[in-house]
């Protein structure tokens, strides 16, 4: 008994107590910033370059949904782009993750826009069920370290479960492939009612590099409504964590 107190005291805290304001990494890329002086030409030039064609060639604008924060752009127009270290860039409008130059404001999601059942039932205890839709497995380690003793989102009462008939809501990782649509809906239907459903990576959100491709059905997307975009190549715990929070006005 003295030994296992000991080996918990040598330890020390583990758990970061703060997952709203943890600092990390400054070379962490997060929410990107687009000055207002971008000319059309170098629009031109880094709208061609994305490899995702996350950057409108019209405006300048990052979509974060698409975009693999590569930090090509920034490394190519570093006095025009910069991605901060600022992780908290889940949204549950689309529309929100696409940032355009000159905006600084920061993304989260909007209270109108959540569906009043999410936060009367679910505030107190949420239970996903994941579903792997053809991913690289980047998203999916994230997820499972958004549970480990360091961020332990089941201290609010967050927690992935087995079974989709023991779940409130499905988190999608990968871009949905033609093999996997069918297992994607099979799941989704177990999961009574009301459900969620949480995008989570670039490849869920709009397809990633494999956008467009023959060996991708994305129809369970298109027909559903999605309650939260989790952006990210991979999403960071904390971007996670904290937009399901936000979703959940905790």
């Amino acid at each position: 008994m003295l030994n296992e107190i000991k080996v918990l005291s040598d330890h020390g805290r583990q758990y970061i107590s703060d997952l709203r304001n943890r600092p990390v990494s400054e070379r962490f890329r997060g929410r990107p910033v687009i000055s207002t002086g971008i000319t059309r030409e170098e629009i031109n030039e880094i709208s061609a370059m994305c490899p995702a064609g996350a950057i409108d060639n019209r405006c300048g604008a990052i979509d974060m949904g698409k975009c693999l924060f590569c930090n090509e752009c920034a490394l190519m127009l570093p006095q025009r782009i910069s991605f901060t270290n600022d992780y908290r860039i889940a949204a549950n409008t689309r529309e929100d993750l696409i940032v355009r130059p000159g905006q600084t404001s920061p993304v989260r999601p909007r209270d109108h826009a959540v569906r009043k059942e999410i936060r009367h039932l679910f505030s107190n205890a949420l239970k996903l069920r994941e579903v792997s839709a053809a991913g690289d497995n980047s998203c999916e380690m994230e997820l499972t370290a958004a549970g480990n003793v360091n961020f332990d989102m089941g201290r609010f009462g967050i927690e992935f479960v087995a079974s989709p008939r023991h779940a409130d809501g499905i988190v999608i990782t990968g871009p949905v492939s033609e093999n996997m649509a069918e297992a994607l809906n099979m799941t989704y239907e177990a999961i009574p009612d009301p459900k969620i459903i949480i995008l989570v990576g670039t490849d869920a959100i709009s397809g990633g590099l494999f956008a467009g491709s023959r060996a991708l059905n994305r129809k369970f997307i298109d027909e559903h409504t999605v309650d939260l975009y989790v952006p990210g190549n991979p999403a960071h715990p904390l971007t996670f964590i904290n937009g399901v929070l936000d979703l959940l006005g905790k």
